[in-house]
C-alpha cells in the first residue's frame, strides 16, 4: 500500500477536533461517568475500499493516549456490509468525543478510494492510468491524493509548484499579449516554459483541437492533455501523435467529460492517462458507523 506520512495529517486532525469539541463535549461530560471504560467497533455499512484507518489512531492519540484503536484490516482492503474495521478501547468519554472526527476522515477517504477503484477497474487491461486533479477539498489534498493511490489511481501534480501545465487560460493570455493565434501561442508557451525552468522540469500543455495538437507536438512537451474532446476526436489525436513517431513522448492524457460510462472508450482510444476531477470533488462518502460493544 502507498505510504501515509501521518505527520502531514496531524495539524488537520487537531483542527478537526477543535472544530467539533470546542470547549468540550458537554453531552458526554455531563451524562457519562468520568472513569467509565468502554469498547466500540467501527463497522462498514456498504461495500467499498477502505482508506484512512491510521487517522483513527491519530485522532485518539490526540484526545486521550489511554484510548487505543486496534485495526482489524488495512487500508486498501475491500470491505462489504458488516465488515469490522477495528475496535476502540478506553475512556467512554474519549470514544464519543472522537467518534465524528474519526468517521469524517474514514468516510471521506474511503469514498474517494472506492470511486477511484471503480474507474481503475473500468479501464483494466487497456494500459491506461487513472489520475486525480487539483480539485480537492482545501487543506485535505495530501490525504485525498493518498486515498486516490489506495484506490489504485495515480497522483497528478500535487500543486502548482511541481510541474508545468499550460492550460487554456495561460494560452489565451499569452496569445492576447503577443497578438498570436492559439496554436502559435501554444508553441511559444512551451518554449518559454522550457527556457524559464530547470532542465528536466516536466512540461505539459492542454490542447482543444487537432491544430493545437500539431503545434504542441512540434515542441515535444512531456505531456499533451486532450481537453473536453469527444472519443472520436481523441482517437484522431492519438493517431496523429503516433504518426509523428511520438511513441513514448509526449504522454497523451484525456481530461473533461469523463464518467464511469465512457471512461473505457477513452482508454481504448489509446491514451496513456485519464484524469478525473470527480474522484475528489464528487466522491460519495462510504457509510461507516461506530457501534458501542
Amino acid at each position: 500500500m502507498p505510504d501515509l506520512d501521518i505527520s502531514k495529517a496531524q495539524a488537520l486532525v487537531q483542527s478537526a477536533l477543535e472544530e467539533d469539541l470546542g470547549a468540550g463535549d458537554i453531552t458526554s461530560d455531563s451524562a457519562i461517568p468520568e472513569g467509565l471504560k468502554a469498547s466500540a467497533r467501527l463497522i462498514v455499512r456498504e461495500e467499498g475500499i477502505i482508506a484512512g484507518l491510521p487517522l483513527v489512531s491519530c485522532v485518539y492519540e490526540a484526545l486521550d493516549p489511554q484510548t487505543s484503536f486496534a485495526p482489524a484490516i488495512s487500508d486498501g482492503a475491500h470491505a462489504t456490509h458488516g465488515t469490522s474495521l477495528g475496535i476502540l478501547t478506553g475512556s467512554a468519554r474519549a470514544i464519543f468525543a472522537g467518534e465524528r472526527t474519526s468517521l469524517n476522515f474514514l468516510q471521506r477517504l474511503s469514498g474517494i478510494a472506492t470511486l477511484t477503484r471503480r474507474f481503475v477497474q473500468e479501464v483494466s487491461g487497456t494500459g491506461t492510468s487513472i489520475l486525480d486533479t487539483r480539485k480537492t477539498t482545501p487543506g485535505w489534498r495530501y490525504l485525498e491524493k493518498y486515498a486516490i493511490r489506495v484506490g489504485g489511481g495515480v497522483n497528478h501534480r500535487m500543486g502548482l509548484y511541481d510541474q508545468v501545465l499550460l492550460k487554456d487560460n495561460h494560452i489565451k493570455a499569452l496569445a492576447a499579449s503577443l497578438g498570436l493565434k492559439a496554436a502559435e501561442a501554444i508553441a511559444q508557451a512551451i518554449g518559454r516554459a522550457r527556457e524559464a525552468t530547470p532542465t528536466g522540469t516536466f512540461i505539459g500543455v492542454e490542447v482543444r483541437n487537432i491544430d493545437e495538437l500539431r503545434a504542441a507536438l512540434s515542441q515535444a512537451p512531456d505531456l499533451i492533455l486532450l481537453d473536453n474532446m469527444p472519443v472520436d476526436e481523441v482517437r484522431r489525436c492519438v493517431a496523429l501523435a503516433r504518426e509523428t513517431g511520438a511513441q513514448e513522448k509526449p504522454l497523451l492524457e484525456v481530461s473533461g467529460g469523463v464518467s464511469l460510462e465512457n471512461v473505457r472508450a477513452f482508454a481504448e482510444a489509446g491514451v496513456d492517462r485519464i484524469s478525473v476531477g470527480a474522484l475528489t470533488h464528487s466522491a460519495p462518502a462510504l457509510d461507516i458507523a461506530l457501534e458501542l460493544e
